[in-house]
């Protein structure tokens, strides 16, 4: 996705979104995993506090959740909005 270098980061419609009916057992996996500050412990349970600090195109703490509880929007979605890529 190197053609989004020089789309404003805030531009981007990327990152994830929590489905809190999902997320039950508040196992902190994807606070545990992602080091960009995404996610914090709030209220007793994992929420998504900075959605831009996402890294585009990275979606791996949704393949780490075991709940299915973490959506990204579609690789082809960014493409439609940034034909570049």
């Amino acid at each position: 996705m190197a053609s989004l270098d020089q789309v404003p980061r805030e531009a981007i419609d990327w990152g994830p979104t929590i489905e809190e009916a999902a997320c039950r057992d508040g196992c902190r996996t994807c606070l545990d995993f992602c080091q960009n500050g995404v996610y914090a412990w709030v209220d007793g349970k994992t929420c998504v506090v900075q959605r831009t600090a996402c890294i585009v195109g990275c979606s791996h703490c949704a393949s780490l959740c075991k709940s299915g509880a973490i959506a990204f929007p579609s690789l082809e979605d960014l493409r439609k909005a940034h034909p570049r890529t």
